[in-house]
């Protein structure tokens, strides 16, 4: 059989698009604040503000490729090309070394920059104080607030905390909006934080007749972030075996992160310390930032932007997960194949086909430590499912991508889904659940893995067909221990290495799928409407932190 590609990959320049929106969720408020715009504010945490024109000067560059190294035109590998830069830039000798002026906190709202395409640097360092007022701040929340005019971007000790659907906590956030930046989660009296500002005169394409300042900045200090009491201690987690005991403390229970969604799915936990998760219907991919707690637009049109879309009830991405080099894949369920996400390029299709026809609607995927992606490929992202005139192959198989090449690992399931692999990889999991006969499909199979990665000796490893309920069985992730926590009917099963059923995670809505996150072992949990989270004792493999 051959391949449905010819050539390794295709370069898709349009396939999603990144968005801003945002969904801040409440903080309550603060226990106190320091108002940076004032002596008292500013002598209490020992800010000394400065300022400096910033200045667009020419620069040389590179025009995209083509090059040895960048056959794709994506980096700036190719002629020499004039353009421009801004000067200083944050973090650089010619930055620290350069003449700045000093700025009384009183003063912060005097106008600066000589007026329409201005940009002006702002810095100050602040030390934590033990008390502001009478009130002791070891150990809180500490957020940095600034509302300046028109733009701005907040460094926090040399660094710009960017990232793809970011919006505030540093990058810029909208027109006279206000910024909020989060400095610490533990508060210590004498630590020191450096802040750097620049504020641009804006909108850019029609430059107003004022100039740049700064309307508002404080240090916003909480206790914690507030909880709803009816989002706290959810669920319950049911013990058959006593095994469970090393797998969940028996007392843990769910937390609700964020509600209000169409239908979640697909977790995963970016290297760069984010959520990321999928909602197909809406056809978005969001982003949960633990650190300020908002919920992000990441991508938009991440399954399918057809005439037809009407007609999906599902057309956008489902399963997501990082490759070794740190890239997001992608299952796309409209669109029908699986993508990566260049980072600072095009989209790429690694898969589209198999044996001259289309996948069906790729479902969930996993990426093995040498790279190879392997995805399950069931229908139930097309219109009418099994039914659908669209659909092309004759079964739903799970499918390995290796050097840019399908290649068919089995057809014996008749509606694969979740997809995982065992700690030491020599097993493949895959969850079954085939919508033509949803009461005697409902298994969980284990494939061994051969050394050159293809699978073999394929067989149930845990029957759920004795359960009346009609729920799919769905994503499936293992701990580092070699516990199984599957989506099933009901709720999260938890399962032994040896087969043995230990008991199972009840929930306000059963996740569809789940994602490690945070230290590891936190399991997130895409439910429906809603993303919660739930401890573990032994955790999960993440991806490591990239280096841009």
């Amino acid at each position: 059989m051959k391949p449905f590609l010819s050539f390794a990959v295709l370069i898709l320049t349009l396939v999603s698009v990144r968005a801003q929106e945002i969904r801040e969720l409440a903080w309550g408020n603060p226990i106190t604040v320091v108002d940076l715009r004032t002596e008292a504010g500013s002598q209490l945490v020992n800010a000394n503000w400065q300022s400096l024109d910033a200045q667009i000067k020419p620069a040389s560059f590179n025009a995209p490729g083509p090059s040895t190294t960048d056959k794709l035109l994506l980096y700036p590998t190719g002629k020499p090309v004039s353009t421009y830069t801004l000067e200083p830039r944050c973090g650089t000798p010619a930055f620290q070394q350069a003449q700045w002026s000093a700025v009384a906190a009183t003063d912060l709202e005097t106008r600066r920059g000589n007026g329409l395409l201005s940009h002006v640097w702002y810095r100050t360092t602040i030390t934590i104080p033990a008390t502001v007022g009478t009130v002791p701040v070891t150990g809180s929340r500490v957020l940095f607030e600034l509302v300046a005019d028109d733009y701005s971007e907040v460094w926090v000790n040399g660094t710009l905390r960017k990232s793809f659907g970011a919006r505030a906590n540093g990058v810029i956030n909208g027109y006279n909006a206000r910024q909020r930046v989060w400095l610490t989660d533990s508060a210590k009296p004498g630590e020191t934080i450096e802040l750097a500002v620049l504020v641009t005169n804006g909108p850019i394409a029609d430059l107003p007749n004022n100039y740049v300042w700064i309307r508002s900045a404080t240090l916003d200090f909480y206790a914690e972030k507030p909880i709803p009491a009816e989002w706290k201690n959810l669920g319950l987690l049911t013990m058959v075996q006593d095994e469970l005991k090393q797998v969940m403390d028996p007392s843990t229970r769910i937390q609700k992160v964020a509600d209000g969604f169409q239908f979640t799915e697909g977790p995963v936990w970016h290297p760069d310390g984010y959520l990321l998760f999928s909602d197909p219907n809406a056809n978005v991919i969001y982003k949960h930032d633990p650190a300020m707690g908002n919920i992000t637009v990441y991508m938009t049109k991440t399954g399918y932007t057809g005439f037809d879309i009407g007609e999906y009830h599902q057309p956008g991405s489902n399963g997501l997960a990082i490759d070794p080099a740190g890239h997001l894949i992608v299952c796309q369920h409209g669109n029908r194949r699986i993508i990566r996400d260049e980072i600072k390029g095009p989209m790429t299709i690694l898969s589209d086909g198999y044996d001259s026809k289309k996948l069906n609607s790729p479902n969930d995927l996993t990426v093995k430590s040498n790279g190879d992606v392997y995805f399950t490929d069931p229908p139930y992202g097309l219109p009418n499912a099994f039914a659908d005139s669209r659909k092309e192959q004759p079964h739903s198989g799970v499918y390995r991508i290796r050097n840019g090449k399908t290649d068919l690992l089995t057809t014996n399931l008749g509606g694969p889904n979740g997809i995982a692999f065992s700690p030491d990889e020599k097993y493949l999991y895959v969850s079954n659940w085939d919508i033509r006969d949803i009461h005697n499909t409902k298994t969980l199979w284990r494939f061994e893995v051969k050394p050159d990665g293809t699978l073999t000796n394929g067989k149930v490893f845990f029957d759920m067909n004795n359960t009346d309920d009609d729920e799919a069985l769905d994503g499936i992730k293992v701990d580092t221990k070699g516990y199984i926590f599957a989506s099933a009917p009901g709720g999260v099963w938890i399962i032994s290495p040896e087969g043995k059923y230990l008991g199972k995670i009840i929930g306000p809505e059963r996740p569809a799928n789940m994602a490690w996150g945070d230290d590891g072992k936190t399991l997130y949990l895409t439910a429906h409407t809603g993303l919660y989270k739930i401890r573990t004792l032994n955790g999960g493999k993440l991806a490591k932190p990239m280096d841009y």
